[in-house]
């Protein structure tokens, strides 16, 4: 196994994007870091810069002006980079589909590990996230 990867099962070092959400998802990503769910326990932290990152979390919808900073985003961090977007708007655009200034999914612009889904999602589905991410790069 690939030290690098090998040390991704350990702790996860966080970039967090935001492709102009609403900010629900970002309020519940805030509540992962408080005592209550306490994610810094599993070596889970954010990260100042996408270049320290070993995963990007991604939330709301990609638009003509973020699509372009992901890309950006994507290609300045280190590899093997992992990819999670967070919230219906991130995993499909849900609402947004039809839109003029929506012109793709995100994983049309950068390839995506994980989804996590729901309307803000909770906390817990997002720890269970995290958990399947985690497993997935330790089978490799």
């Amino acid at each position: 196994m690939n030290l690098k990867i090998k040390a991704l099962t350990k702790s996860i070092w966080v970039f967090h994007a935001a492709c102009s959400p609403c900010n629900n998802c970002d309020i519940e990503i805030l509540d992962l870091l408080t005592p209550r769910y306490d994610v810094e326990r599993f070596g889970i932290i954010l990260a100042g810069s996408v270049r320290h990152a070993d995963a990007l979390l991604v939330t709301g919808v990609p638009n003509y002006k973020t699509a372009e900073r992901i890309k950006k985003l994507y290609a300045q961090a280190p590899k093997p980079c992992l990819v999670v977007v967070i919230g219906s708007c991130a995993c499909g655009r849900n609402m947004f589909r039809e839109s003029y200034n929506s012109p793709c999914n995100l994983d049309q612009i950068i390839p995506v590990d994980v989804y996590i889904s729901g309307c803000p999602p909770k906390p817990e589905a997002m720890i269970a996230g995290i958990v399947k991410l985690i497993k997935k790069v330790s089978s490799r």
